[in-house]
């Protein structure tokens, strides 16, 4: 990645994480913004988001966010409008590093309870 899209990721990530506390209503689990990817040309931003909550409830505020792409770009744009001429398409992925770094812990656990 380029410094400018290091730069533009960093903003994206940071103003959706304040619209995701302040703006969208807080039904269902949480969702943190944990990575924000923009393709070179800036046309794309890829947002990687962490649920915390049940499967279903994962599955729903996924579907949600996918639904409601335009409006949450429509509250970034008003945010930035001013340091960018296009607002990059959103792309919401869940990001499930969070679990394996969890299922990692309890395996290396696991064999250092079965070595003794």
């Amino acid at each position: 990645m380029s410094i400018r899209t290091e730069k533009v990721a960093s903003l994206l990530q940071r103003e959706l994480s304040a619209i995701f506390e302040k703006e969208l209503p807080r039904k269902g689990p949480i969702v943190t913004v944990v990575e924000v990817k923009v393709t070179a040309d800036l046309g794309i931003a890829r947002v990687y988001v962490s649920i915390i909550g049940s499967q279903k409830e994962r599955e729903n505020a996924i579907a949600r966010l996918q639904k409601e792409t335009k409006y949450i770009r429509k509250l970034l744009s008003s945010r930035i409008r001013h340091q960018f001429r296009r607002i990059p398409e959103l792309e919401f992925y869940e990001d499930r590093l969070f679990e394996k770094a969890d299922r990692i812990e309890q395996l290396l656990k696991q064999a250092l309870n079965g070595a003794k």
